[in-house]
């Protein structure tokens, strides 16, 4: 008999574009690796995106980690002035680009202590509802821009662009990881970083996961997720260096379910973030 206990069970992560690439990464079509029967999948949630009590909301309340893990690395790596540390305007002037936002969860919380922010996603259905809701609160939404735009059409136009880029849950929908991270990096400046939530590839993920979170719980819907994409820290940090990256953080996040509380932890066997600063030039 399987036993799962529920303090490793994974989050509810919401689909994801899936970057489905059997190319190298210098192929000519930025489309090449978006699987338009996702897109498709999650544009049906469009209406829930919202919600914070509904189907997304381990999403939202991933929140609580996720923006002081990009503001403090931020802070950390001296891109914030030191006169802005303490203030609710603590990423004023910084640049920040969201790989695969979908209706702005994370865009709309950062552009709220004030960064400057782009969101890009292959979803046009997604976008129009990031749009529709930062343009309720006019405080933000001259701040935010959304683009129905893939990373690839994006890195080429913006190349060293970027303080921070974000893909937050992304990576594990990934194939071809390294055409992926390249174009991330290719929009980062020199000196900025980029910052990453993803799944272990380990049998706790594998448990957590897919069987918990896919089959006995429901927290997200079946096939969510290919366990064969996952990636260890390890492989993850190689990956970013060979893009002249240096990993500067690796930290585990778990996730309790019955109460929708996120926290950090020292385990990375399911969850877990990386920040890595791309290397000036000498």
């Amino acid at each position: 008999m399987l036993v799962i206990k529920p303090h490793r069970l994974v989050a509810p992560l919401i689909l994801r574009i899936r970057y489905l690439s059997q190319e190298p990464s210098g192929h000519t079509n930025p489309h090449h690796n978006v699987d338009q029967r996702e897109v498709d999948t999650l544009g049906k949630m469009a209406e829930e995106w919202w919600n914070p009590t509904g189907p997304l909301k381990g999403l939202h309340s991933m929140n609580s980690l996720r923006v002081p893990l990009i503001r403090d690395g931020l802070i950390a790596t001296s891109l914030v002035p030191q006169g802005q540390i303490r203030s609710p305007q603590v990423l004023k002037g910084l640049d920040i680009l969201e790989v695969g936002c979908g209706g702005g969860i994370l865009t709309e919380a950062l552009a709220r202590i004030h960064a400057n922010m782009v969101g890009i996603d292959p979803g046009e259905k997604l976008i129009n509802v990031a749009r529709e809701h930062a343009e309720r609160d006019q405080k933000i939404s001259p701040r935010i821009q959304y683009l129905v735009e893939t990373v690839e059409e994006h890195a080429q136009k913006n190349v060293d662009r970027y303080d921070a880029v974000v893909a937050s849950e992304v990576l594990e929908h990934v194939n071809d990881k390294a055409a992926f991270l390249e174009h991330c990096v290719m929009a980062l400046k020199p000196g900025g970083s980029i910052f990453i939530t993803t799944l272990n590839k380990t049998t706790a993920s594998w448990l957590g996961g897919v069987v918990a979170a896919e089959y006995v719980l429901k927290l997200v819907p079946e096939n969510t997720h290919d366990w064969e994409k996952f990636i260890a820290p390890l492989d993850l940090q190689r990956m970013l260096k060979t893009f002249n990256c240096t990993t500067v953080l690796v930290h585990g996040m778990s996730y309790e379910f019955w109460r929708n509380s996120w926290s950090w932890c020292k385990r990375m066997d399911i969850n877990y973030a990386v920040q890595a600063v791309k290397l000036v030039d000498n």
